[in-house]
């Protein structure tokens, strides 16, 4: 019995030591030695329980989920079905309140990891969002009830969370009503929500603010053997573009974290010593790749938003050059919203400078609420955190990513909290030209 206890306090206090040098360091810099000198253990027991860091740091995340799961479980039996996300997602504000260094390993840090580490934070939030609907599917037909699929309105709340942990905030719950007051602006009866999953629909015809040819279709044209007879500037800015182009398909292919720079000058095609003429490291290249990325989105958003007039039309429009936009440039979505967060705090930084310029988008939105109590910035925050969240699941989905035809999905979390409900849905079935009929009871 001592030897059981002994070994689960181990653990404990490696998961512990994971959690802090995690928060400090991100997944970088939460090495095995890190970790074991944070919990005051040795390295063959840190080998009793995790394989590799990897190992370590996925596991980390599966305990602190059954940890935020068991309490949002208890809520859930305590709620009705017409409470059950608003009872989730208070026990998430709590939990962060609460146990911030645990939150923020969770909510943010859990994102700079390997492909198993963003496995296990995807799984955990599926898992809470599967008892959500669990607890819902004893709703009365007439019951009004968020028409948000449970992911997308948990995995907002993280992100939104997140990045207040990152600046220190403490605190957290105040975000609660905002957040429970922008879940309520998706209500409907239970019969009629028609957003709960994610499923694609109709692609819409192509905008013409989208590129026909985007930066990373294909590697560019090497030079000629020998000494090239052009300029040295433009020498060196087909390397550039070399090596911005294969760490773009690397991080596709492997991950950030699993790419190397030998990785990139061998798809490149170059020298190691034309790398580092250009790139300090792997960490400068990436973030290039990132911030080309990250122009080129604001650029076709910005020119189809104001191409047209009104505001939901506006956003519409710009929400179809942002999907067709990372459709067809997969590698620019991957890196923006899935692998940038292992870049570092230079990355990350980035992303949340986009929610601020896409917060530019919504602010004309205020003038089209017919509510007199328009929607807070918490309330905008979470909007473009859900967006982003849709973004991230299919660039991270197998196969073809269907980012494109999750533009009605986009539109109907982007209008609702501004226009209701159901005057937003109206909108979206007059540009598709076809209503969406609501699934069975039970989604």
């Amino acid at each position: 019995m001592a030897a059981r206890t002994r070994k689960s306090t181990q653990r404990e206090r490696l998961i512990d030591g994971l959690v802090e040098v995690a928060n400090r360091h991100g997944y970088a810099g939460a090495s095995v030695s890190a970790v074991i000198a944070e919990a005051g253990v040795s390295r063959p027991t840190y080998y009793e329980y995790f394989a590799d860091r990897e190992d370590c740091f996925a596991a980390t995340i599966r305990e602190v989920h059954g940890e935020l799961r068991k309490a949002v479980k208890a809520a859930l039996a305590e709620a009705g079905p017409d409470t059950a996300l608003a009872a989730a997602v208070t026990v998430v504000t709590e939990f962060a309140g609460e146990q911030p260094a645990r939150a923020r390993f969770l909510f943010g840090e859990s994102m700079s990891g390997g492909q198993a580490a963003l496995d296990a934070r995807d799984e955990g939030i599926a898992v809470i969002a599967g008892d959500i609907a669990r607890a819902e599917r004893a709703a009365d037909p007439e019951t009004p009830l968020c028409d948000v699929d449970p992911r997308i309105a948990i995995g907002s709340a993280y992100r939104l969370i997140a990045t207040r942990l990152r600046r220190g905030e403490a605190a957290i719950s105040i975000l609660r009503g905002d957040l429970l007051d922008w879940l309520a602006s998706y209500a409907v009866p239970a019969s009629r929500r028609r957003w709960q999953k994610l499923a694609p629909g109709d692609v819409p015809p192509r905008s013409p603010y989208v590129p026909q040819v985007g930066p990373m279709h294909q590697m560019p044209k090497l030079l000629p053997p020998g000494r090239p007879r052009i300029p040295e500037a433009e020498v060196a800015e087909n390397h550039r573009a070399r090596i911005l182009y294969a760490a773009a398909r690397l991080a596709e292919e492997k991950g950030y974290l699993a790419t190397t720079i030998a990785d990139i000058t061998r798809l490149a095609r170059i020298d190691g010593r034309v790398f580092y003429r250009l790139f300090a490291d792997k960490q400068e290249a990436f973030a290039a790749v990132h911030e080309m990325g990250f122009q080129l989105v604001m650029d076709v958003t910005a020119k189809a938003f104001f191409a047209e007039e009104g505001w939901p039309l506006r956003s519409w429009e710009a929400g179809r050059a942002l999907t067709q936009l990372l459709q067809e440039n997969p590698l620019i979505a991957r890196v923006g919203f899935v692998e940038a967060y292992a870049v570092g705090p230079g990355a990350v930084q980035r992303i949340e400078d986009s929610h601020t310029a896409f917060m530019f988008f919504l602010q004309e939105g205020l003038m089209h609420s017919p509510s007199s109590d328009p929607p807070s910035r918490v309330a905008m925050e979470a909007t473009i955190s859900a967006v982003f969240e849709v973004i991230y699941l299919q660039a991270r989905s197998p196969g073809n990513p269907q980012v494109a035809a999750m533009l009605p999905q986009i539109a109907h979390i982007w209008l609702s909290p501004f226009l209701g409900a159901t005057e937003a849905d109206d909108f979206i079935d007059a540009r598709t030209g076809a209503p969406l009929e609501p699934p069975g009871r039970g989604r």
